[in-house]
This record gives structure tokens, sequence and C-alpha cells, in this order.
């Protein structure tokens, strides 16, 4: 006689593995989910160092020097030089359609006016919408024309010196010297994706007990206690989970061989918090909400946003107070600070003690918040949602058009997708970038010199709004203390005998050791210290004279015959929400219509089977349905486009009339892409299960965030089959860069086949399936 297993946890694991490997959709969403998306990562940051970006220059001198610093251009290892343009308007046209990054200007008798000593400026004009790529278009160029300018006046050869020398800044990078982007992304992006897949999973986990599973079953295998219930649910994720970190650190280690510099115990212990810290919250969730549909909406409002409130992107010191609470109540905040602080920085670990133990202390609260509410849902009777039954549609496409009015505005999980998310997420999603710019980047400068121009070096630093002296301490040794403790992000040196190197008319070199752990907190304390010693070390060649008198512009000619002016184009100031809010608005629309299109699939299945399903197919149903949800998506599209980007400050440079030319073939190809994945689904939740991780991959794919040039081209093909890619390409081009119609043309064509290639195919796809279902299994739609 076989005798029953005991109850217990073991017993409730057990369960939980068997229902995994029975239901498809937990297996792709636990297993397969997380292993794609690191797949594709990957193979997104294959290119580590971003080379060949695109570069028009404009040369009206034609000279033998201008020449060679067209040829100096060319060379640049990041800068690929993608045309000559005869004029400047020609290269302004090659930014906005996209055809370059970047334009350089030699103005005309530039050779002459070298030769006179007037000092010509060369105008560099890049594109600063795109943050990332025109900040390393600037650099590049910023770094070529610079060094033919000081090989210039090296080759002049003055036979004493007459002036003062310059100031030079060498940098010494502390955590990652060779500023690697995917060293710096890649760690971030890889905890981040993985803990809304385990978000997620546990919300599925515990959200289906409410729906097709039975929960007495599941307490009586936990003998009937809550706690036992609880861990037992939540064992065979955390294993899986942690594989999955393993898998993480294998890629980003073993890989990428992407050095792992701190305490791996520390390490080790803060990744068994975060994981623990999601499951308990996926489980809160849906017990908060006894609903499963609306338990994967708040973890999307959850988990969709938390990489900018983590300040991943942009740092939390710079955050509005808003920003800084909400993410301090994220276990991915602290977790990520470990993970820097270790992997990256190599800091001593009680230099993470801080944030490990609030991690800790997350780790404590949120189960213990997920058993009392278990406790107290156990008590109260089951819910179960009545389903009205559908109303036959009308024929034809005006039919389908009011028919899906009506599900959407009657279903609430969909409802709460398609029209309450995108303004959630319109107010939601900017509020870390706000203050757009990072400001008093606090550093320590270690004076050896003490002398009136350290004096002077000092205060103007101190000056710059980019960075602020922290601390002054009297030794590197004292100095790199504060950079362990979190007190400064960089140290500069000023070595004994700085004036008088410079009084001799040497070179001084001033070593600056930079933190690059947060590239935006780097490039602006870089930024920083290089305005303020260049602005010191013209004063000091100038020997104090005003800049417009001729001694100033003869001691300066000297040293730089001619003059750089980086120029940045459509975000003049640098604002990261001005670069990441409108593009992530795109994706926004895209994954809330998906999701919503898709689950009104799921939910036709759910309440008519087959024959539901079958009401939703054919030419007219399909193009009604469509236009129902641009006519439903035209106040966020008026939100998105026009609305918010004034209200927040964003540049808006476009024609209304484009913008929604571009829009309607957008709507439609996400409509009908999400209608084709939806007529496979059986379940309503599945569309989010099975979209709501892929935002953030989607987002790199589409090249305004990590540079088009670095993807691999078999990576960009891929990305065309979501609509976001051409949409957000086209339309920040038209709203942010008033670029026309005709430059955005290649996007606008392929958004229209993308749009009728999905009509074809759902048509298609539905009649198939329909077919296959006969009058003997069809059932009566309830």
């Amino acid at each position: 006689m076989k005798t029953s297993a005991t109850p217990g946890v073991l017993l409730v694991a057990t369960r939980e593995i068997r229902w995994i490997v029975r239901d498809r959709v937990a297996l792709f969403l636990i297993v397969g989910v997380p292993l794609i998306a690191f797949a594709m990562l990957s193979w997104i940051f294959s290119n580590a160092v971003v080379r060949e970006l695109r570069v028009a220059v404009v040369d009206m001198d034609h000279s033998a020097t201008s020449l060679s610093y067209v040829q100096a251009i060319s060379a640049a290892p990041s800068i690929d030089l993608a045309e000559r343009s005869p004029n400047l308007s020609s290269a302004m046209h090659a930014i906005r359609s996209g055809e370059a990054l970047a334009a350089v200007f030699i103005p005309p008798n530039f050779e002459r006016d070298i030769a006179n000593g007037r000092r010509p400026q060369i105008v560099a004009f890049y594109n600063r919408q795109y943050f990332t790529p025109g900040n390393i278009a600037s650099s590049g160029l910023n770094q070529a024309i610079t060094a033919e300018t000081d090989a210039l006046a090296a080759a002049r050869k003055p036979s004493a010196p007459t002036t003062a020398g310059p100031l030079v800044v060498e940098q010494y990078v502390l955590s990652n010297p060779a500023l690697n982007y995917a060293q710096f992304l890649l760690r971030a992006i890889l905890p981040t994706v993985l803990h809304v897949v385990m978000t997620i999973s546990a919300v599925y986990a515990m959200g289906s007990e409410f729906g097709r599973r039975n929960r007495r079953a599941w307490l009586r295998t936990a003998g009937g206690s809550p706690s036992v219930g609880l861990v037992g649910k939540l064992l065979p994720l955390f294993g899986v989970f942690i594989l999955q970190m393993v898998v993480g650190l294998g890629l980003i280690h073993g890989v990428f061989q992407i050095p792992f510099r701190g305490d791996p115990v520390i390490m080790v212990a803060a990744a068994l918090l975060f994981v623990l810290c999601y499951l308990s919250i996926g489980a809160l969730l849906p017990l908060l909400a006894r609903n499963l549909a609306l338990g994967l909406s708040l973890a999307g409002l959850v988990c969709s946003p938390a990489f900018g409130y983590a300040g991943i992107g942009f740092p939390t010191t710079a955050m509005n107070g808003f920003a800084r609470g909400w993410g301090d109540l994220l276990p991915l905040r602290w977790y990520i600070q470990v993970l820097f602080d270790q992997a990256a920085r190599g800091l001593t670990p009680s230099t993470s003690l801080g944030a490990f133990m609030t991690l800790g202390f997350m780790a404590i609260l949120f189960p213990a918040l997920a058993w009392f509410r278990l406790r107290a849902v156990l008590r109260m009777p089951e819910k179960r949602e009545a389903e009205s039954p559908e109303r036959v549609r009308g024929p034809g496409v005006s039919g389908a058009f009011v028919a899906e009015w009506r599900r959407v505005l009657a279903d609430r999980g969909v409802f709460g997708l398609m029209v309450l998310a995108p303004v959630i997420y319109g107010v939601f999603y900017p509020q870390p970038y706000l203050t757009q710019l990072v400001r008093d980047v606090p550093i320590a400068i270690v004076d050896q010199d003490r002398t009136e121009l350290s004096r002077s070096l000092i205060q103007t630093i101190d000056a710059d709004e980019a960075v602020k002296v922290a601390v002054q301490p009297d030794t590197i040794e004292a100095a790199d203390a504060a950079v362990q403790a979190h007190q400064v992000y960089g140290i500069l040196a000023i070595p004994p005998g700085t004036e008088r190197e410079v009084l001799k008319g040497n070179p001084a070199r001033l070593p600056a050791f930079v933190d690059s752990a947060y590239f935006l907190v780097f490039n602006r304390m870089v930024q920083g210290i290089l305005e303020s010693v260049g602005a010191v070390s013209i004063d000091t060649i100038s020997h104090g004279a005003r800049m417009d008198s001729s001694l100033a512009k003869a001691g300066v000619a000297k040293v730089q015959p001619a003059e750089l002016l980086l120029e940045p184009l459509y975000n003049p100031v640098g604002g990261y929400a001005s670069y990441v809010v409108p593009a992530a608005f795109i994706l926004i629309l895209q994954q809330t219509l998906l999701m919503g299109s898709a689950t009104l699939g799921g939910v036709a299945y759910e309440r008519g089977a087959r024959e539901g399903r079958t009401r939703r197919s054919g030419p007219a149903a399909v193009l009604g349905q469509g236009l129902a949800h641009f006519c439903i998506y035209l106040p966020a599209l008026m939100l998105y486009l026009v609305l918010l980007p004034r209200v927040y400050g964003f540049s808006t440079l476009g024609r209304i009339g484009d913008l929604f030319l571009v829009a309607i073939p957008f709507i439609l190809a996400v409509s009908f892409l999400g209608q084709l994945v939806g007529s496979t689904f059986k379940r309503r939740e599945t569309a989010i299960l099975a979209f709501l991780a892929s935002s953030l991959p989607l987002f790199f794919m589409v090249g305004v965030s990590w540079p088009r040039e670095a993807i691999p081209p078999a990576v960009q093909d891929l990305s065309r089959i979501f609509p976001s890619t051409s949409g957000i390409d086209a339309l920040v081009r038209i709203n942010q860069m008033g670029a026309s119609l005709a430059d955005v043309r290649h996007d606008w064509l392929i958004l229209w086949f993308m749009a009728v290639f999905y009509f074809a195919m759902t048509v298609g796809v539905q009649r198939f399936m329909s077919r296959r279902a006969s009058p003997r299994t069809a059932e009566v739609p309830a």
C-alpha cells in the first residue's frame, strides 16, 4: 500500500517543480527568458570598444594644413569619415537623417590664418540627443584635433619660450582603465533584467493559486502552515535564479573577461539576499491584489523603471527627493551599490557594509510582509470574478472597431495596460532624470605646490558647476581614503614645482585619478577638471590680459595655433532626461499596446476557446481592432509626443503633422503584432509574462543608448522585428531633432511594411488556427 508523503517544505517544493515542468509558460519564463536575455545582451555588447562612428567633414579651405586635420580625424580609432560634405547645410542634413553622428567644419583661409597667428576656429557639431554615441564621437574628435594642433605647434619650434607653459591634465582611471562600456553596462543590466524575471516568476507562481491552481491542495502539502507553504513555493525558484546569477557571472567574468576586484564572500551573500528580496516582493504583490493579472501589472510598475531609480545611468545623488526616496526602497539600488563597490572598484568590504545591511534588512522585511499577507488572505473566502459574456459584434470593420472598444473598457486588466499605464509611466518613469545634469561631483585636490597658481586653480575648479572641491588632504594616500569612503569620486594632484615649470615655459603635468565606475559621473568630473584647468592655463599663457587683446591672442596662438569649439546639437545642455525619456516613451507605447493587444487574444480564448478566437479573425476584424487600438492610443500619443516633452522642457523641433504620419503605421504595426502573438495565447497573463522582461534589451537594440555602429549587424536586423526600432529612430529625429518626413523616409516605409506584413500574418495565422478547430472540439463561449 502506497503511503502519502509527509507534508512539509520538501513536498511543497516538489509540487512547485512539477508545476514548473508541466506549465510551458512557467518553464519558459523561469529558464528560457533569462538565458535568451543574457544571450541577446551579450551579443549586443560583444563589441566592447565603440568604433567607426560616422562623421561628416566640411573642408572649406582645401589646403595642406586642413588636409592634415582631415586625415587626423579619419585616423581616430572611434571615428569613421562617412562623407566629405560640400557645405554645412549638407552636413546638418546628414546628422538629422542619421547618415552621420557629427560634423566638423574647417573654415575658409584656415591655413593662412594659422600662419598669421589669428588662431582660427574648427567647429565640431555632434548629436547630443544620442547621448552616449554623441559623447564618444565628441571625445574622439577632441582627441584627434587637439593632437594635430599640438603637433602643428611643436613643428613651429620657437627658439626660446616666449610665454608661460600650459597645464596638462594626465588621467589615471581607477576602476575601468580601458573605459570599456560593456564592462559598465553589462555588469548592471544583467541583474536588472534578472530582477524583473524573478519578480514576475514569483507573481506567477503565487498568483496562479488564485486561479487555475488549487490553493487548498497547496496548503495540504504544507500541513496548513503559511510559512511552510511560502518557503516551499519560493525554494525551487530561489535555486533556479541562483544558478541564473552564476550564468550571468560566467558571462561577465568568463566570456567578457571583466576582472573582479573585490571580496567574493560579501558579493555572494549580497546575491543571495538580492534573489530572496525580489522573490518575496513577487509573492507579496498578488497576495495584495488577490488577482494574478493585477499582481503582474504591479510587478511591471515596480520593476520596469527600476534601472533608472537604481542610479545606474543617472546617479542617485543628482536625483530629486521623490526619485531618491523610491530608489532607496528598491533592493536593486543597494545590490548595485555593493556590486560596483566590490566587482568594479575593489573597495574594502567595510565600505559596502551600509548597503549590504540595508539589503539584509529588506531580505527580512519583504518575506515577513508576504507571510503576514498570506496568513490574512488564507482566512478570507476565495474570490471568483464573474466573467461577463462578450457581446456579439456587428459585421465588418465598424463592428470589430466597436467591439474592441467595449472589450478594452470592460476588462480591468486590459484597460489598465492600454489606458492607465501610459499615463502612470508618463509621470513615474522620468522622475529620476528630471534634474537633467549631474552637478557638484565631489573631488579631492592634493596641493603640494602651495603657490598663487595652485590656489587660483583650486578656486576655479570649485567654481565650476560640474565639480566641487570636497576635501583638500595633504597626501595622495589620504585622498584615496576619501575615495574609499565614498566622499569623493576623483583626485587631482598639483605636484611641487608646478608654478615654476609654467613660468619656465614648460608643460606642467597634473595627475588626475578618476573613478569610472559610473560613466556619467566620470564624464562630468573629467569635463569639470579639464574646463577649469584649461581656463587657468589660458589665463596664465595670456599673462592675465583680456582674451580679446592682441597680447593674449598672440600668446595663446603660439601654444594653440587653432581653436576647437565643440558644439552639441539638439540637447545642448546635455540633459540626461532630454536624451533617454523621449526614446523610452516610444518604447513604453509599444510595450503597453503589445501586451494589451496580445492579452485580448488570451482573454478571447479563456472565454470562448477557439470560437472566441475565431471571432477576432478575418481581415475586417483584424483591421477594425487595429483601428480601435490607434484611436485608444491617440491620447497617449498626444501625451508622449506633444504635451510631456513641453512640460519637461525637452527639445520639440518637429512638426506635429509629421509625427502623426509616422505614428499611424507605428501603432498599427504594434497592434497587428500583438494580435498575431495573442492569437497563440490561451491565457491572458501570458502576454505580460512574455514581454515584460524584454523592454531593457529592446532599448539597447535601438541604437539610441548604445551606438548602432557597435551593435552586430545580425542584431540590428533582428531588432527590426519590433516596430520600436524604426519608430524610435523616426519619431525622435522628427520631434527632438527637427527632421522632416523625407529625412526619416526609410524608417517610415519600414513601419508601413511591418504594418501590412503583420496584418497579413495575423489574418493568415488566425484562419489556419480556425480551420483546425472542428465543430466537435469548439466550445460555446461563456
